[in-house]
C-alpha cells in the first residue's frame, strides 16, 4: 500500500508547481486497491487549491473536480476517537508540540492502511514525527 500526503497531491493538481510532474505521474499510477490517503487529506486539498497564489483562483467546483479524482483513485482512511486519543497522547508524551500533531494524525492514518510507502513533500518533518516510519517516507 502507497499512501499520498496533501503535499503530493496538491503539487500533483498545481501545474506550476516546481514538484509537478514527479507528483502527477505518481498519481496517475495510482489505483485504490494499493493506494490511499487520510479522509482529513480531502479538507486539506481543497483548503489549499481554493486559496492558491494565483490568478485566476482556482474556484470551488474545480477543486471539487480534483477531490472527484483523489477519491476515485485513493481509498481514504479514516481515524476513530481512539486513534484521535492515542496519537494526541503519543505525541504529548514524545514532548512535541504545535502543528506536528496533525502530521502525527496523518502518519497514524498511514500506519492504520499499513503504508509500505509514504509518499510527501514535507519528509523531514514526518521523519521527526515518526522515526519509526522514517524508512518508508520518500517522496513520489
Amino acid at each position: 500500500m502507497e499512501f499520498f500526503d496533501s503535499s503530493v497531491l496538491v503539487a500533483a493538481f498545481w501545474e506550476d508547481h516546481v514538484h509537478h510532474a514527479p507528483s502527477f505521474r505518481r498519481f496517475a499510477a495510482a489505483h485504490k486497491a494499493h493506494s490511499a490517503c487520510a479522509l482529513h487529506t480531502l479538507a486539506e486539498l481543497y483548503a489549499v487549491v481554493t486559496r492558491l497564489p494565483i490568478r485566476p483562483m482556482i474556484p470551488p467546483e474545480q477543486a471539487l473536480l480534483f477531490l472527484d479524482e483523489v477519491r476515485g483513485r485513493l481509498s481514504t482512511i479514516a481515524l476513530d476517537a481512539d486513534d484521535y486519543h492515542q496519537t494526541i497522547r503519543a505525541v504529548a508524551d514524545r514532548g512535541l508540540t504545535g502543528g506536528r500533531i496533525y502530521d502525527a494524525l496523518l502518519l497514524r492514518c498511514a500506519a492504520k492502511a499499513s503504508a509500505e510507502v509514504i509518499y510527501s513533500w514535507k519528509v523531514k518533518h514526518f521523519r521527526a514525527v515518526a522515526p519509526a516510519l522514517a524508512a518508508r517516507i520518500r517522496t513520489p
